[in-house]
């Protein structure tokens, strides 16, 4: 097969990728399914483009001042403390021609789909063009890959791109892109650095690079500890306060832990370490499993995968929480570059592998991992099609949703550009371009003049709570408090109800209930 055969089916493998997923995003995105976190990115953004930069009610509301001390949000409160992402500043002009959530979600597939073809040029560096198809049909085939592009925008989606390219840069010996690639990376999150160390881990071990590699090293660990420990907390105390304690709380003593008495903790005690590594076995042999699905397993007996891939996983593996070892979601695409590139070496170390019979299996392999795919139904993309639940029954149909997009979406435009709006998590991306926004049940935020108010408007979608709640717990309880505040809001007269419509209330602050709206209400009440 030819280097241009191999392109012509390359592309083609890229686009049908694109495109499907720019579907699927963008209809879950305008049918109401994108959830909390497109509404804060979607706000950072937007106080972005205002000169506010990486400043956050929504993220203010999981700060753990919040959180933990019960204290107010706040509008003017800088993400860059829970979460240290310069580098989200590059895709800011392009939000600020286009500024709305959906333009986040194209962003998110663009870079994905692209991290793809720089793979494709990467494994050309060793291997022959039918190998490198089947490397690139693997990447855009995984479940790692999928998931997390079917979700709502994220940090992370930048990472197989500059993690692809900064190993093509050092395969071709482009060492002044290779420095601004690492330097990128870095920018992503404040622990985006581990999948730089590995990279610097294989630049040692594989002697190709001793030199560049111990200085990847140093930089790369060297820059997570100055950040964690000294630059992130003058913004708040998130980092040692929240986000150590809820992932390696374990590993600590007390309410809170810097990062260095994280490392202290698991170093010091090798046989919890062990433990920690290995549990729960079923899910963890399972989530490797899924991860070396697409590869047909090559990267299980790959040394430069683990050399790479290992410090990521390690990461996740010494993790608390259901989500650390969840394929279909962010984190798992950490992994995914250092996978691809150790299963390139192996091929071009064993090229007489690529049998016929094992070409079978690959093709086999990559249809499985498809299939898990779709089956995952991934952050309910395809909830229109997989229902939810079985027992009880729990499915959404597509006209369904659609009609109930409908009914109510004449609410959200009574709601002024600028006015303060609290919403239910799948309303929060739709109104999330503005300063002052917060998720219900809260209602109350510090705004710009330091003065604690309730906010204008609360808009509350109740019929895709009941829709659920028969099989979840977390939506029965949030329909359940919803009502509640309702109740209480309308009864004490703070807010009146001006419009209801299939299930969805819209209440005002210091407003007279419309007739007709609480006459809906009451009747949908029970």
């Amino acid at each position: 097969m030819s280097v241009g055969n191999s392109l012509r089916l390359v592309l083609p493998v890229a686009v049908i990728f694109f495109v499907l997923c720019l579907i699927f995003t963008l209809h879950r995105y305008y049918s109401f399914y994108a959830s909390f976190d497109q509404g804060i990115f979607n706000q950072v953004f937007w106080n972005g483009i205002h000169g506010r930069f990486f400043q956050s009610s929504l993220s203010s509301s999981l700060s753990t001042n919040v959180v933990h001390g019960g204290e107010v949000p706040t509008v003017y409160y800088h993400r860059l403390g829970q979460h240290f992402t310069p580098a989200l500043l590059l895709w800011l002009p392009i939000y600020a021609l286009f500024p709305s959530p959906a333009t986040l979600t194209v962003i998110q597939v663009t870079l994905i789909a692209a991290a793809g073809l720089v793979l494709y040029l990467l494994a050309r560096q060793y291997l022959e063009p039918p190998l490198a198809v089947m490397i690139t049909a693997s990447y855009y085939a995984a479940n790692a890959v999928i998931g997390p592009t079917l979700c709502n925008f994220h940090d992370i989606c930048q990472i197989p791109l500059f993690v692809f390219g900064l190993l093509l840069a050092m395969e071709k010996r482009w060492w002044r892109l290779f420095w601004v690639l690492a330097v990128l990376i870095l920018a992503v999150r404040e622990d985006s650095g581990i999948e730089l160390f590995g990279v610097g881990i294989y630049m040692i071990l594989s002697k190709r690079f001793p030199r560049a590699g111990l200085a990847v090293c140093t930089l790369s660990f060297g820059y997570m500890l100055v950040l964690t420990n000294l630059i992130m907390p003058l913004f708040s105390q998130d980092i040692s306060q929240r986000f150590m304690m809820e992932r390696f709380g374990q590993y600590a003593d007390g309410d809170e832990a810097s990062t260095v008495q994280i490392i202290w903790g698991i170093v010091s005690n090798p046989i919890r370490l062990l433990v920690e590594l290995v549990t729960p076995v079923d899910r963890t042999i399972k989530y490797l499993l899924g991860q070396w699905l697409p590869l047909a397993f090559v990267p299980a007996v790959a040394p430069a995968s683990w050399a790479i891939a290992g410090f990521p996983l390690l990461k996740l593996f010494l993790g608390k929480g259901d989500s650390v070892l969840a394929i279909t979601i962010r984190y798992a695409m950490t992994v995914v570059p250092g996978l691809f590139y150790g299963a390139i070496i192996w091929w071009s170390q064993h090229p007489k592998a690529f049998k016929l019979s094992f070409r079978r299996f690959w093709v086999g392999c990559i249809c499985v991992s498809l299939f898990f795919s779709f089956t995952s139904n991934p952050n309910r993309t395809f909830y229109f099609l997989i229902p939810d639940s079985v027992k009880p029954w729990v499915y959404v149909s597509l006209p369904q949703q659609w009609h109930h997009v409908g009914q109510f979406r004449s609410l959200l435009g009574q709601i002024p550009t600028d006015a303060s709006v609290s919403a239910t998590t799948y309303l929060v991306p739709h109104l999330s371009s503005r300063r002052e926004i917060l998720r219900l049940p809260a209602i109350e935020l510090r705004n710009d003049a330091r003065e604690v108010i309730k906010v204008d408007y609360a808009i509350a979608d109740l019929w895709q709570l009941q829709q659920y709640a028969p099989a979840f717990k977390s939506d029965r309880a949030a329909l359940q408090e919803l009502i509640q505040l309702i109740d209480r809001l309308t009864t004490n007269l703070e807010y009146g109800i001006i419009g209801f419509e299939d299930g969805v209330i819209l209440l005002q602050k210091s407003a007279t209930s419309k007739e007709e709206a609480k006459a809906a209400w009451l009747a949908f009440r029970p």
